[in-house]
């Protein structure tokens, strides 16, 4: 009996210390549970959070260029009764509510159909940009659009290819008028600090081709006659330019149209070996929309309507994105409308040899519907806004003139 008694009281032992080696087995699988739980939470928000600031369109930011300055100033005049705005206030619409939460919620555009697979399918989201300022001409739904050429143009046998990198040797305009009176008495520039090239040399618009034209390029009538003419125009204001029209699909063998980037990349770099006083370039293209999304009329006069795209791959784009947003405020003053705004870009290419200098912006002037006559007028503008704040940078530095 007293046998039984022990036996039993062994088992009673036995069973409380395997109901305590559970609890503690419950509390430790509890405890990681939590515990990995809690890093996943932790590495997610990182995640997020990274995006958000490489895609401002997932924050603020983004929410604040889809709407107008006067919203934003009457939401800060219910909080400081003192602050007034002469912007006009313009009503929220339930569109633009709606199509943000969409694409904060599931990167999907309701204005853009395609967005629907862009994220399923391969390719499909290389082109894609996201508004990071908006200017008076912009639609937030449409950003410009960069497509590569269906079938690339054979070089012309009479060309002679330039090295590569190698800037366009080109003759300093006569200023139309004495420095003087262009820039406010102020002395012409005695060195070179504008630098102009075109990653995408041949980019051209349909009403300068021949009928029938299967894409927008051509060897000859592009987009470096734009560059060449804003350059031109900077000269006339007393500002030192350089000009690069290097086609690189006739200059360097085996060209790869997805290396683009990559060949003028080398050109910049060589140019800011040989001038060191260089302190804007400007990548300047064609974009790809049709002429309702980039053309507006300004005093009866039609213009081709200006991209400033940023490439957020570059760890220092806000640096560019504060330099171009000078340029596009500028020119909305003087130019009310011409301006569709700053556009980011993460996907594709990204950077745009845009972390070689903070003075560094690509800039889409028109698109494939454009004429030659209306860049040109932008071409004109840009360079009278670029000029403006070159002299008033100037002034700041040296001081104003006695």
């Amino acid at each position: 009996m007293k046998r039984k008694r022990l036996i039993m009281l062994d088992l009673s032992r036995e069973s409380k210390r395997i109901r305590q080696l559970l609890a503690t087995g419950r509390m430790f699988v509890t405890i990681s549970l939590c515990s990995m739980i809690f890093f996943v939470v932790i590495g997610a928000a990182s995640i997020v959070q990274r995006e958000a600031s490489a895609e401002p369109v997932s924050g603020m930011k983004g929410f604040a260029a889809s709407v107008s300055g006067g919203f934003f100033g009457q939401m800060l005049g219910m909080e400081l009764p003192s602050y007034e705005t002469s912007q006009q206030s313009e009503t929220l619409s339930g569109h633009q509510i709606g199509s943000f939460v969409m694409r904060l919620l599931t990167d999907i555009n309701p204005s853009d159909p395609k967005s629907l697979l862009a994220s399923q399918m391969p390719g499909m989201k290389g082109n894609e940009a996201f508004l990071i300022r908006k200017g008076e001409g912009t639609d937030a739904s449409v950003g410009p659009e960069d497509n590569e050429p269906i079938v690339p143009d054979e070089p012309a046998e009479s060309d002679e290819p330039q090295p590569t990198g190698a800037p366009a040797e080109t003759e300093k305009p006569e200023p139309t008028a004495p420095p003087g009176e262009l820039n406010g008495g102020k002395a012409e520039t005695k060195k070179n600090v504008v630098f102009i090239y075109h990653s995408h040399n041949q980019e051209s618009w349909f009403p300068e081709l021949e009928e029938g034209a299967e894409t927008a390029d051509s060897t000859t009538t592009n987009i470096t006659l734009v560059g060449k003419r804003l350059a031109e125009k900077l000269e006339e204001r007393g500002i030192g330019t350089v000009h690069s029209d290097t086609n690189y699909a006739q200059a360097i063998p085996d060209y790869d149209y997805a290396y683009s980037y990559k060949y003028s990349k080398a050109t910049v770099k060589e140019a800011m070996a040989s001038e060191k006083s260089l302190k804007y370039f400007f990548d300047i293209h064609r974009d790809s929309n049709s002429r309702k999304h980039t053309t507006t009329t300004i005093n009866g006069k039609s213009y081709a309507q200006v991209y400033f795209v940023i490439g957020h791959k570059n760890p220092n784009w806000e640096q560019n994105e504060a330099f171009a947003a000078k340029i596009q405020t500028a020119l909305e003053k003087k130019y009310k409308g011409l301006s569709r705004g700053i556009w980011g870009k993460s996907q594709g290419n990204g950077e745009y040899n845009q972390s070689l200098s903070p003075g560094s912006v690509l800039i889409e002037i028109g698109g494939v519907d454009n004429t030659l006559e209306e860049c040109y007028r932008t071409a004109d503008a840009l360079a009278e806004v670029i000029a403006d704040l070159y002299w008033e940078d100037a002034e700041e530095v040296m001081g104003p003139a006695s």
